[in-house]
């Protein structure tokens, strides 16, 4: 039995003995063909060809308002990069000098950031001190002139063109590449969106195009130029600083998020890259390539915004302040910027927010100055803070009510001057020479009395008006999903003290009483407000965003939208009760709001006498500390019986509150589908500046 199993486990050693033998004779064998016989043939190819790696650009998550219209999507373009190649400077140069050639034929552009110009020498920036840090890290030196600079660069990159114009533009490609670095495995971009045309000729001509290759990639579209463009924001180069933080998930020539909605949610728009593998000849010729890893598309965002209605409200306020500087209302209106904002007064969601003067997000990095400090682009609307003038009343209203100092049936006779404090008298006064007599607090708002209020304030002291607009949500940031927000500031002591003014005089409470002293606010915050007076005091959580979509069809929680924005904005609703006021109290002021555009005397009741809704409204003027110069409001909400919209507008020196009513009666037409039929505005009414300390 044992003899017959170690015969067994012979035969089968010497069968995997054999085996192996045989495998081995056979890689020998392979061997010798591979290195000796083909050895030569297979070095040459393997020397001649090169596999690289390159990114797929993902698309970015588009940008839709409320009913799914696309406002910001993704288009398909071109993009021209290139690799470092097996081939002399000459070599290179003669292809980058093609490469130009046929991109100029068909006005494309290529990118070019040598800061020196030909015919005169010069540098495009005139700062000498950037000029020498510039050449000290190009290793050249900082005494140079321009014409010494693009002599020494032409040497170094051995450029032998004796055009100087065609020699520039050489240098220009060179110098991106040198200064962004690039591999025979790492790209540059040297051209960003270039025609199909110029993208099927230089495939053609590749062999000529040593290292250059034209990729495409998602290109970022606006659907409706300007529209919206303070809250979609644009997109642009990223920078040192912001790819220092971002080397992990991007590269140092992708495009990023800069202001808007694409600069707050970068993280969801922006989708993941994927990759693409690129064959090629050591002199730049390309064999081959395909997909290893496909890109992932980013999240779309959905706005509360109507695109309709924000049109609406753009092209209104933009005419109002155009026909405002025009001279349509009278001499010395040098109105020139402004806001609106629509907000759903139940929810807090923005259905539309524009602000004046507003740009075009598709051309921002190349025809706006990104570190323009003047504020003329800045978003007004929760940027800018104003004195609300007038349509602050409905605070010291409330305040009044609530504290019990009136009741909706207490009288106050305006005979003009205020007795008390520096003088001050009504507006009305001062136009006409007389007080507007005795009235009860509805008539107060709607003929918009300074003297009722300045008692008011006098009565009650400025402690209890600046606790009734915290009360308000004024003089606290909204929490909107926007960089940028401004808390403003409410009229108090502590205000008064934290910036050196040590006493409180009457005359100072008499003054924030009619929202002039150190009352100034965004009109985002007076939106709030609108709509808590609409709501029956019930706070909002302000938003511009509905929902994220992702990729695969999944919804974004609110609460991680909710905590993504705190930590990425670093703001959040700053009002956290509610107004607590009874309906009765509520109900006196939203009459005398509704007054002030039914009712003849109300100073609103030119625009809105035959309007076809009831709505409650309130004008402001403003001084804004220069001469004869006043900044106009209207606030107000509609329907009337059954608030559904909170309008407010803002226009910089427009003399008189009454003169912005018409912007929010045109947004108040679309939005309840009256716009068919215009209503004419009464040019002949009257309108006046109110006379404040």
């Amino acid at each position: 039995m044992n003899k017959e199993k170690n015969r067994n486990d012979r035969i089968r050693y010497n069968i995997l003995t054999t085996i192996v033998y045989i495998a081995g004779i056979i890689l020998l064998i392979q061997l010798f063909n591979l290195q000796i016989i083909h050895g030569a043939e297979y070095r040459e190819t393997s020397n001649s060809r090169l596999t690289r790696e390159t990114v797929v650009k993902a698309a970015r998550g588009s940008i839709k308002d409320r009913t799914g219209v696309e406002l910001v999507r993704t288009d398909t373009g071109y993009s021209a990069e290139i690799y470092s190649t097996k081939v002399s400077d000459e070599e290179l140069n003669l292809a980058i000098k093609k490469f130009i050639e046929i991109l100029e034929s068909n006005k494309d552009t290529y990118i070019d950031n040598l800061p020196i110009k030909v015919e005169p020498f010069e540098f495009t920036e005139e700062d000498e001190d950037y000029q020498k840090e510039w050449k000290r890290e190009n290793n050249l030196d900082e005494n140079y002139s321009a014409g010494q600079v693009f002599n020494a660069l032409k040497e170094k990159y051995e450029i032998s063109e004796e055009d100087v114009n065609t020699a520039r533009k050489i240098m220009a490609i060179r110098y991106e590449i040198s200064s962004v670095g690039y591999s025979s495995t790492r790209s540059v971009t040297i051209a960003r969106d270039i025609s199909n045309t110029s993208a099927v000729q230089i495939r053609e001509q590749n062999a000529k195009l040593a290292g250059i290759n034209v990729v495409t990639e998602p290109t970022v579209a606006y659907t409706s130029g300007n529209l919206a463009s303070h809250i979609l924001g644009y997109v642009g180069a990223i920078s040192e600083e912001e790819y220092s933080t971002r080397k992990d998930t991007y590269r140092n020539d992708d495009i990023i998020g800069k202001d808007g909605v694409q600069k707050v949610f970068e993280e969801y728009l922006k989708g993941t890259d994927g990759v693409k593998q690129v064959d090629m000849t050591v002199d730049g010729a390309i064999t081959s390539e395909y997909i290893s890893e496909e890109a992932i598309a980013g999240s779309d965002v959905v706005l509360t915004i109507d695109a309709n209605l924000q049109k609406v409200a753009e092209e209104a306020l933009e005419k109002n302040i155009k026909d405002l500087a025009d001279g349509k209302y009278g001499e010395g209106n040098d109105a020139d910027a402004g806001a609106v904002v629509v907000m759903n007064v139940n929810t807090g969601g923005i259905l539309a927010m524009a602000s004046y003067p507003d740009y075009n997000p598709e051309r921002y990095s190349e025809e706006y100055d990104p570190n323009d400090e003047t504020g003329k682009y800045y978003n007004r609307a929760i940027r800018s803070i104003y004195a609300p003038g007038s349509t602050f009343k409905m605070v010291v209203a409330s305040a009044a009510l609530d504290t019990g100092e009136i009741t909706t049936k207490t009288k106050i006779n305006d005979n003009g001057v205020y007795p008390y404090g520096d003088g001050q008298a009504c507006w009305y006064y001062r136009s006409y020479g007389v007080g507007h007599g005795y009235l009860n607090l509805t008539q107060a708002i709607k003929y918009s009395c300074n003297y009722f209020f300045y008692d008011l304030g006098y009565r009650m002291g400025i402690d209890t008006i600046a606790d009734y607009a915290g009360r308000y949500g004024l003089g606290k940031r909204t929490g909107v999903e926007l960089m940028g927000e401004s808390s403003g500031i409410v009229a108090s002591r502590e205000y008064a003290n934290s910036i050196g003014y040590t006493t409180w005089y009457p005359a100072d409470t008499l003054s924030a009483a009619i929202g002039q002293s150190f009352n100034s606010y965004t009109p985002i915050q007076m939106a709030r407000y609108i709509s808590m007076i609409a709501n029956g005091g019930k706070n909002v959580d302000v938003s511009t965003i509905k929902s994220i979509i992702n990729p695969d069809g999944t919804e974004v929680s609110k609460e991680e939208i909710e905590n993504f924005v705190k930590d990425t904005v670093g703001t959040e609703n700053e009002l956290k009760e509610d107004l607590n006021i009874s309906e009765e109290n509520l109900d006196a002021i939203r009459e005398g709001m509704k007054g002030v555009t039914s009712e003849p005397g109300g100073t609103a009741y030119s625009t809105f006498a035959d309007f076809d809704i009831d709505i409650a409204g309130k004008t402001g003027s403003a001084q804004t500390g220069n001469e004869g110069e006043a900044d106009g409001w209207f606030v107000g909400f509609a329907p009337y019986d059954e608030p559904e919209i909170a309008v407010v507008v803002m226009v910089e020196k427009a003399g008189s509150g009454g003169y912005t009513a018409v912007v929010a009666k045109e947004i108040m037409e679309e939005y309840f589908g009256m716009n068919s039929e215009k209503v004419t505005e009464d040019k002949n009414a009257e309108s006046s500046v109110e006379s404040v300390r």
